[in-house]
C-alpha cells in the first residue's frame, strides 16, 4: 500500500548512505516520534507469559539495533512486543575502526564488525531511568556486554547486572559476539561455568524482591559438543539460567552469497542466518528438554520464520535485519502472518505450538 511505498522511499533514501550512517538515522527518528504507529491489532493468542511477564506479542526487536537505549519507545510503537537494548560495556568504548557496517543486499543480509561500541553503563542507565519515569509500559531487556580490554569478564558481567538489575525485565549475558576477541570462548564449560555462577552472585547480592531473569546469548557456530556442554552448564543446579538467546551472528559464509561486500570480517546476519539459527535453537531445546525457554532470532523476515523458530523450540522471536530491508512495517507483518499461521494450526495460542515439533 501506500504506507509502504513510503517506507520504501525513505529507505531508498537510507540505503543511499552508509550502512552505520543508516542505522544512526534511524535510530535518531525513532528517538524523535518520526514514524508511525504500528498498525496490528493486538491478539490474545500472541501473548506470551514468561517469567512471570506479559509479552503482548513475541515478536522483539534484536540487540544491537538500540546499542545505548535511545529509541525504545519508538521500537514499542511500531509494534514490538519487547526491546533489547544494548550489548552495553561497563566503560564507554569506540568499538572498531569504520566502515564498519555493509549490506549485502542482493543476499538480505549485513554484515558487521561494530566490537561492542557503547556509551557505557551510566549512560545508559541514566537515559533508561528517564524511559521508565516516563512512563513506559513496554518490556524492556538489557544485553551486556565487555569491554575489549577488560581483564575479568565475570567482573564486567557481575557489573552490568548490578547497574541494570532493577531498571531491566529481563537481563542477557552476551558471549556469542564474534568482534571481540577471545569473547566467544567464554562460552566453554569452565569459563561458561564460572561467569555465570559471577553473574548469579550479582543478582542475588542486588537483594530484590523479583529479580531479572538472566539470558545468556550464543552462537550459530557451535560444535555439537560445544552445544551439549552449554546446554549441561545452563540447566545444572549452580549455574541454571533462565534462558537463551538463540543466536547471534555467524563468522560463517554461505557459498551461496553474492554481493560485493560478502568477504568482509564480522558477523553475519539476515537471510543466510535465518536455517542456521534455527537449527540451532531446535538442538538447545532438545538439550534441555524445553526446559528454558529459548528467544530465537537469526534471519527472521516473514511470519513463517518466526514460526518455523516457535516450532523449534523458541517462546519468543527477535528481528533486526529485516527491519534495515523493510522498514517498520515488517513487525506488523510478521505479527500478521503469525497469528494467521496460528489460525490455521491446530493450536489456540503461540505458547501451545513452541517445540511442537519436538512432540510429534
Amino acid at each position: 500500500g501506500g504506507l509502504y511505498a513510503g517506507f520504501r522511499g525513505v529507505a531508498s533514501l537510507l540505503h543511499s548512505l552508509d550502512g552505520e550512517m543508516a542505522h544512526k538515522a534511524a535510530v535518531w527518528a525513532l528517538g524523535r516520534g518520526l514514524y508511525f504507529r504500528g498498525r496490528a491489532q493486538h491478539r490474545g493468542e500472541l501473548e506470551v507469559d514468561l517469567w512471570g511477564i506479559k509479552f503482548g506479542n513475541p515478536v522483539g526487536i534484536a540487540a544491537g539495533f538500540d546499542k545505548h537505549g535511545e529509541a525504545v519507545q519508538g521500537l514499542a510503537d511500531i509494534g514490538f512486543g519487547f526491546v533489547e537494548v544494548g550489548s552495553v560495556t561497563p566503560l564507554a568504548q569506540e568499538g572498531n575502526p569504520k566502515p564498519r557496517v555493509f549490506r549485502l543486499d542482493s543476499d538480505e543480509a549485513v554484515i558487521n564488525r561494530y566490537g561492542f561500541n557503547s556509551e557505557g553503563h551510566e549512560v545508559v542507565r541514566d537515559r533508561l531511568e528517564i524511559v521508565r519515569k516516563g512512563g513506559f509500559g513496554g518490556v524492556l531487556g538489557v544485553n551486556l556486554g565487555k569491554n575489549k580490554t577488560s581483564p575479568s569478564a565475570s567482573e564486567d558481567y557481575a557489573a552490568g547486572v548490578k547497574m541494570f538489575g532493577s531498571l531491566a525485565d529481563y537481563l542477557v549475558i552476551n558471549i556469542s559476539s564474534p568482534n571481540t576477541p577471545g569473547l566467544r570462548s567464554l562460552q566453554g564449560k569452565e569459563d561458561l561455568s564460572l561467569l555465570i555462577k559471577a553473574v548469579l552472585l550479582a543478582r542475588k547480592q542486588l537483594g530484590l524482591s523479583h529479580p531479572p531473569p538472566i539470558l545468556v546469548k550464543i552462537a550459530p557456530d557451535l560444535t555439537d559438543d560445544d552445544k551439549a556442554d552449554i546446554a549441561e552448564v545452563v540447566t545444572a543446579p549452580d549455574t541454571r539460567v533462565d534462558g537463551l538467546v538463540i543466536s547471534n551472528t555467524t563468522i560463517t559464509r554461505p557459498d551461496t552469497l553474492t554481493s560485493p561486500s560478502k568477504g568482509e570480517t564480522g558477523g553475519l546476519s539476515g537471510a543466510p542466518l535465518t536455517s542456521l539459527s534455527t537449527t540451532t535453537v531446535r538442538d538447545m531445546y532438545r538439550l534441555t528438554s524445553g526446559e528454558l525457554p529459548i528467544v530465537g532470532v537469526g534471519g527472521v523476515a516473514s511470519g513463517q520464520d518466526a514460526w518455523e523458530k516457535v516450532l523449534a523450540g523458541a517462546s519468543l522471536v527477535q528481528l533486526y535485519s529485516a527491519l534495515v530491508y523493510q522498514g517498520p512495517p515488517v513487525v506488523s507483518r510478521v505479527r500478521r502472518e503469525l497469528a494467521e499461521l496460528l489460525d490455521n494450526s491446530e493450536f489456540s495460542s503461540i505458547q501451545e505450538a513452541v517445540g511442537a515439533e519436538h512432540r510429534k
